[in-house]
């Protein structure tokens, strides 16, 4: 959390690691570093922003002053709470992740994840060169714990659709 806001609690809040912004009404987050007595957890109560940063407020940060109190420190969720298809946004577990075409084959690993407006973009680079891959549903639907990442990759896309 980067700073407080206002008189009644909010706090703002920024991605980290290039993640997209992840609060959302009613997730439960972690204070790390916690505070050495009271609550380890709160429950964002709203939040409202954009890629650059949001405003939140959560359960049991109600003035200006509980707010300061936590300025400087990182809300964390718990993996199940993520959204869906949070690991394809993830560039800590993706860099250096095999991929695999249905159609090609090896493609070989991811090297770069760009951020994008519509979408990310993962930079492939193996025996077919570098590969821009979109990270879209027609292209990537999951990304397994163990393994290459399996992939769709539009016709055309590489060396004229071979």
């Amino acid at each position: 959390m980067t700073k407080a806001h206002g008189r009644r609690g909010e706090v703002v809040t920024v991605p980290v690691h290039g993640l997209p912004p992840l609060l959302r009404d009613g997730l439960e987050v972690y204070v790390v570093p916690p505070a050495l007595k009271g609550p380890r957890s709160r429950v964002v109560r709203s939040a409202r922003g954009d890629e650059a940063g949001m405003l939140a407020s959560l359960s049991g940060v109600d003035d200006l002053d509980a707010a300061e109190r936590l300025v400087g420190r990182t809300l964390l969720a718990r993996w199940d709470d993520l959204p869906h298809g949070f690991e394809l946004h993830d560039p800590d577990a993706l860099v250096g992740k095999a991929v695999k075409d249905s159609r090609l084959g090896d493609l070989g690993s991811i090297t770069e994840v760009m951020r994008g407006p519509a979408n990310d973009v993962w930079v492939v680079d193996g025996p077919q060169g570098e590969v821009l891959l979109p990270v879209i549903d027609e292209v990537v639907s999951s990304v397994p714990a163990a393994g290459p990442i399996q992939v769709s990759v539009p016709e055309g896309l590489i060396g004229g659709g071979r």
